[in-house]
């Protein structure tokens, strides 16, 4: 078992800045692939994006490609989504999940482990 606990959300004006951080426990940290993806009210689960064990493949949705950066310090057994140039459209709950496989994916059926979520709000 993972257990997954992100932070790092809140209210934010548009243009603004926002670092969330998942904070993983249990099994080796470093095997797991690590993805980030987020619901809008009324709106399905959509990727955002996602990086593997290795930190050697990154992946994006179009939607945020060039605003945000995923990352992760092995160390800590934390990954980050560092988000930049915030719209009111990224308002939603950003949810982390772990891949067993380690690879990181945009399918959302690839991962095994679901944090709670953080709600991130941006104000126009």
């Amino acid at each position: 078992q993972v257990q997954l606990v992100e932070s790092g959300g809140g209210l934010v004006q548009a243009g603004g800045s926002l670092r969330l951080s998942c904070a993983a426990s249990g099994r080796t940290f470093t095997n797991y692939g690590m993805g980030w993806f987020r619901q809008a009210p009324g709106k399905e689960r959509e990727f955002v994006a996602a990086i593997s064990w290795s930190t050697s493949s990154t992946y994006y949705s179009d939607s945020v490609k060039g605003r945000v950066t995923i990352s992760r310090d092995n160390a800590k057994n934390t990954v980050y989504l560092q988000m930049n140039s915030l719209k009111p459209e990224d308002t939603a709950v950003y949810y982390c999940a772990a891949d067993r496989w380690g690879l990181g994916s945009p399918q959302s059926a690839r991962y095994d482990y679901w944090g709670q979520g953080t709600q991130v709000t941006v104000s126009s």
